[in-house]
């Protein structure tokens, strides 16, 4: 039985490609995004019209309500009408506050157009243009409403030319990273041209909205609104009826958005790197609904009822229960045990989702959010989608433990479900100290997980005060070490040296992998970085906090035995470094030679591991090896008379001033702030700016400790790990 019944009217609909729309909400931390999803569902029929704007029917979690913000993606599929013909619009609101951006940038992947939405005073911010980058890298249409036009009229009282001018600047800015950020093909194709209908203005919590062709269509000025809020509730009311935004916003995305057919022709080949001139890529770029089943997760959630439900969108086939898959990432054949649509908290159930459709599947308990899902028959030729890289990073950890010992057990439990839905929430142990470690992107994010944990599993917990996670590096190279193993039998000889910038930008953006062709991977090093083309070719691993172990023996024996036990040493010696323990980053591994014993027995990952970590870590602390630190990026924008005693904060915080505009009597200052200084930052940016400051962050870089910090700063990571104050020396790891 359906919850309601345009639901019937989406699945008839949904198999006619041309008529479906995917998009995305997307925006700075409360910029109104979700009251717009709001007003959207209201015309639906999903929500009455009296409630809203107030309601916040996407954020349906308890805290989500209670702290009005997103902190999860949401989908729901809506019916719309456009010049008399239907359409299905599969619409995701996602969070705008950088600490939930992981779920921002899966849901990327599932959609082709963006409305970006843009507060009408505070213009385009941090978030803004962090979300329309990444959406435009991958390949997603952007389209503009710029919101709380009330706001412009009722606070700071502005004349109808002002207006005019505000609503200009924040096209030209969102223009402006449309070129900066577009592939070349779509630079000048996606600019945004009000005159066309491509951007709307209006309230969402007043539920009006016009383009500049409805305006002209209905004979609406801007002075006529301004008239509006001057005679007030009433008039605003008859507004809403001579204006609805749902009408502005849809028919906006219906005319702009491609359908998804039209856009899987482009956005494959930048989201997938298999051969073009495949059979998979052409069913693919066709949409082909008859095609075999290919699908993208791009988010998992776990139903206390159902277990764990695997949404994504399916690029060709049909997704129908009952059916066998193949999940590539997992490498694990799976049954799908019931499909269904998502409208916001509900699943509805359907008989079959096509391609171009954004689905939701039960019984792939396996996959993971960016999982590749197949028809069994692509098992062995389907290549993964590309991996979805995250813009920050999880530097924020705090240490937990449950208030009653006896739900230790439910707390393990609790925290991997945490960790599947949002991958960004990561969990470790900590042998030494038995400690229970949960790492997330900032401060928010750890107090929201730590709510979910109490909210949907009933655990109260004790946490520490959050500490940064830093990353170990080193400076020059070292000279060739010998990793002897414990039973003296096996040797090998290990070097290493700083990864350049060119090579960790390459890894970041995801144009290096692991995985990928090593000849390929061995021509973009040589042609973007400099690397010489044999050792290009002999790349054994790359780690994923970006550290790469090159194989330059020649003629060993025995040492492909032990590759994958040798690769296994590489990646546990990256996870905890030499002078603090902490993860390692930016670094070059270089086996030079090794000495394999012939008997298996001598040779398992007991002998191998500590010698290649020996090897590894006397070669890092002969590097002069230092801390990187994580920095954010803030973006605040303030009166002018403030920014004397901004400077004093920044300095006082180790941050530094990149760049500062000023435009009428409010600059906005770009400035650089280490996180470890940042987590009183929102109350001190309010008292040097008496409140008057608005401001977005996101993370910037890694950069080195200083130098003058550096050996107190390690003292107190390795005590409060419990380990002796003092980093070990490169003997205590071999004999010199």
């Amino acid at each position: 039985m359906v919850k309601y019944k345009q639901t019937l009217e989406v699945l008839k609909i949904m198999k006619n490609i041309d008529q479906i729309r995917n998009i995305g909400i997307t925006a700075h931390v409360d910029h109104g995004k979700t009251t717009l999803s709001d007003t959207l569902l209201s015309m639906a029929g999903l929500l009455s019209e009296k409630l809203a704007g107030q309601v916040l029917a996407l954020d349906y979690l308890d805290i989500e309500q209670k702290r009005q913000m997103t902190v999860k993606a949401a989908n729901v599929s809506l019916y719309h009408e456009y010049k008399g013909k239907p359409y299905v619009i599969n619409l995701i609101d996602t969070p705008g506050h950088v600490d939930f951006q992981s779920r921002t940038l899966r849901a990327l992947r599932a959609l082709d157009g963006a409305i970006v939405v843009v507060d009408a005073v505070e213009g385009v911010m941090t978030q803004t243009e962090m979300y329309l980058r990444v959406a435009l890298e991958e390949r997603v249409r952007p389209i503009l409403f710029i919101n709380k036009i009330d706001r412009l009229i009722k606070e700071l009282k502005l004349s109808p030319s002002e207006i005019q001018q505000r609503l200009v600047q924040i096209v030209k800015d969102i223009n402006t990273l449309i070129m900066n950020y577009a592939d070349k093909e779509f630079q000048k194709a996606w600019l945004l041209d009000p005159a066309k209908g491509q951007v709307a203005f209006g309230s969402a919590r007043d539920r009006w909205g016009l383009t500049i062709p409805l305006a002209a269509q209905k004979g609406i000025k801007i002075s006529d609104i301004i008239d509006v809020y001057n005679r007030g509730k009433d008039a605003v009311a008859e507004l809403q009826k001579a204006a609805p935004l749902h009408e502005a916003i849809l028919d906006m995305v219906v005319k702009y958005i491609p359908s998804p057919r039209e856009a899987q022709k482009y956005r494959i080949p930048k989201i997938w790197h298999g051969d073009p001139n495949s059979e998979i890529a052409k069913y693919m770029m066709e949409c082909d609904p008859n095609g075999p089943l290919i699908m993208m997760v791009t988010d998992v959630k776990v139903d206390p009822h159902a277990g764990l439900v695997a949404t994504g969108r399916i690029f060709s086939g049909t997704l129908r229960p009952g059916e066998e898959v193949y999940l590539v990432n997992a490498k694990s054949p799976q049954r799908i045990l019931q499909v269904s649509l998502y409208m916001g908290p509900y699943r509805e159930l359907a008989d079959e989702i096509p391609a171009g459709n954004i689905g939701a599947a039960l019984g792939l308990d396996k996959a993971r959010a960016g999982e590749t899902v197949v028809h069994p028959s692509l098992k062995d030729v389907m290549v993964p989608f590309e991996r979805m890289r995250m813009i920050t990073e999880s530097v924020v950890t705090v240490a937990l433990e449950p208030k009653n010992p006896q739900q230790l057990t439910k707390l393990i439990d609790s925290l991997y479900k945490l960790h599947l839905e949002d991958p960004s929430l990561i969990v470790k142990i900590n042998e030494e100290t038995g400690e229970y470690l949960l790492s997330g992107v900032g401060t928010l994010h750890i107090e929201i997980a730590l709510t979910l944990l109490k909210d949907l599993y009933g655990l109260d917990v004790v946490a520490s005060p959050p500490v940064i996670v830093y990353r170990e590096t080193i400076r020059t190279e070292s000279k060739i070490f010998e990793g002897k193993s414990p039973n003296k039998h096996n040797k090998f000889y290990i070097s290493v040296r700083p990864l350049d910038e060119a090579t960790i930008k390459l890894i970041q953006e995801g144009l290096i992998t692991e995985d990928m062709d090593p000849r390929e991977r061995a021509k973009i090093l040589r042609e973007h970085a400099g690397w010489d083309a044999d050792m290009a070719r002999r790349i054994i691993a790359i780690d994923e906090n970006i550290n790469i172990f090159v194989d330059m023996t020649t003629g060993v024996q025995h040492l492909r035995e032990v590759k994958d036990t040798v690769v296994q040493g590489f990646r546990l010696a990256m996870k905890e470094g030499p002078l603090a323990q902490e993860p390692v980053r930016g670094l070059l591994v270089i086996l030079h030679d090794a000495v394999i014993h012939e008997d298996p027995a001598h040779r398992g990952p007991a002998q191998i591991y500590p010698a290649i970590r020996n090897a590894i870590f006397a070669g890092m602390l002969t590097s002069q090896p230092t801390l990187l630190e994580p920095i954010l990026k803030f973006d605040i924008k303030t009166p002018m008379e403030y920014i004397g005693n901004l400077s004093v904060l920044i300095t006082k915080k180790r941050g530094r001033i990149i760049d500062i505009q000023q435009s009428e009597n409010l600059a906005r200052v770009i400035a650089e702030i280490p996180v470890s200084e940042s987590f009183d930052m929102a109350d001190m940016l309010r008292n040097a700016t008496a409140g008057k400051a608005i401001w977005g962050q996101d993370f910037s870089r890694w950069a080195p400790v200083p130098d003058s910090m550096l050996m107190d700063l390690v003292a107190k990571i390795r005590q409060r790990k419990g380990l002796k104050p003092e980093p070990p020396k490169p003997e205590d790891f071999i004999s010199l």
